[in-house]
């Protein structure tokens, strides 16, 4: 199951089940089955708790993963800082609701396995996004 929550912000204007029946396309094209995945929208105050508590990081970011995987089945919770997506979709000249999006479906790509922090790692985690985002738009 899929759910959509929210902590000291708004809920964004998405459409819950589209998004959630692409969610599932998207894992599927990686063999993997969706469990329980809880997406909270938050604001930058939350997602740093978050980041110091459970990471020891101190700094802002747009999503955190904690990744429940067991096997094919993937599940776990995302936050995600709606300042910073709206922050990003500034920086890098996009549309809010592209960039929201990206960011929902990064964190789904991270539970099927893809990284993005070691040596082209990046890179292969934009190519997945972008064919992620290209499958919602289909």
């Amino acid at each position: 199951m899929i759910t959509y929550q929210t902590d000291g912000t708004r809920m964004p204007n998405i459409k819950k089940r589209p998004t959630t029946a692409w969610i599932r396309a998207v894992a599927a094209t990686y063999d993997k089955k969706v469990g329980d995945v809880n997406y909270i929208f938050c604001n930058d105050e939350r997602i740093l708790e978050v980041n110091r508590e459970y990471l020891q990081h101190d700094y802002y970011t747009d999503i955190i993963t904690f990744d429940y995987t067991e096997e094919d089945t993937i599940s776990g919770d995302l936050f995600i800082s709606l300042d910073t997506v709206k922050t990003n979709s500034e920086q890098f000249g996009t549309e809010y609701d592209e960039e929201l999006h990206r960011t929902i479906i990064h964190g789904i790509l991270h539970l099927c396995g893809i990284n993005d922090k070691g040596p082209g790692e990046r890179e292969i985690m934009e190519a997945a996004e972008n064919r992620a985002l290209a499958m919602r738009e289909a």
